[in-house]
């Protein structure tokens, strides 16, 4: 189809829309009211509201290599061609995102193979913030999975575990990576920790909301080798961690679906 085929298609599709907007106006409190009177029927369940769990992506987003992984190029703009559409160049592990289990594995699932039932999860909260608060490099231990289980019960099956450092906060600021010139500074978790949830629990993934689910200065990765390669996946720099209850909220893991993936941005809400 040639261009000038395409720019009318598209302005007669504007001009539908725009007569579709104007007869729909009329009735537009009415169907307010409606959405409002019947809730979502996930949110029947005993589920109230909505939290989102996701931070804003941008080119000046920290990383954990320091530098920007995320770019938008505008190819068309309204007042020229009648419709805006952006090119964008991201690297798969920046801002919200998913690490599939290939992202630390030689062939484990790619972020389009994690199963669908895995992306609703019931959400369990581990706070440290008071830890982290004294200790930039704390990290979830045993004990702290242990004292979340005494205190809200088991973890469910497909739960995602995850981390609440007070570290979401941060991040329009250098605290948010810790960078002092040789090592970063952020909470995680600890291996012991993911082994224990292996071993005892069918969590199907973790979550922090700093750069990475090691703590800062990690060198080894110890927690990605032994959490990933066992089939489940990882959530980092996840946000609103403070605004949800340690038990009880649904978490719906919107993880991107591109074929061979390590991982990718992610939208991530909590129906709580």
């Amino acid at each position: 189809m040639c261009d000038i085929c395409v720019m009318n298609a598209v302005k007669d599709k504007m001009l539908s829309r725009r007569q579709f907007f104007k007869t729909a106006a009329a009735t537009g409190v009415g169907a307010v009211a409606a959405s409002t009177a019947m809730a979502p029927v996930a949110m029947a369940a005993g589920h109230g509201s909505i939290e989102d769990m996701t931070h804003t992506l941008h080119a000046d987003f920290p990383t954990y290599f320091g530098v920007s992984q995320f770019s938008m190029e505008q190819k068309f703009n309204f007042a020229e061609h009648s419709f805006n559409l952006f090119e964008y160049r991201v690297n798969e592990h920046t801002g919200t995102h998913i690490d599939a289990p290939l992202h630390f594995s030689a062939d484990g699932l790619s972020v389009d193979e994690i199963p669908v039932a895995n992306l609703v999860a019931p959400l369990c909260v581990i706070d440290i913030a008071a830890k982290a608060a004294e200790d930039r490099d704390a990290q979830v231990t045993p004990e702290d999975v242990k004292a979340w289980i005494a205190k809200h019960g088991e973890i469910p099956p497909h739960a995602c575990v995850a981390m609440h450092s007070g570290w979401s906060g941060k991040v329009d600021s250098d605290d948010y990576r810790g960078f002092d010139g040789e090592a970063q500074h952020y909470p995680g978790f600890h291996v012991d920790a993911a082994k224990m949830l292996i071993e005892e629990t069918q969590a199907a993934s973790l979550a922090v909301d700093t750069l990475s689910l090691d703590h800062g200065p990690s060198s080894d990765f110890a927690t990605h080798y032994a959490w990933l390669p066992t089939g489940r996946f990882g959530i980092e720099n996840v946000a609103n961690l403070d605004k949800v209850p340690a038990a009880g909220a649904t978490l719906v893991i919107g993880a991107p679906k591109h074929k061979g993936g390590t991982g990718g941005p992610a939208r991530l809400f909590a129906m709580v």
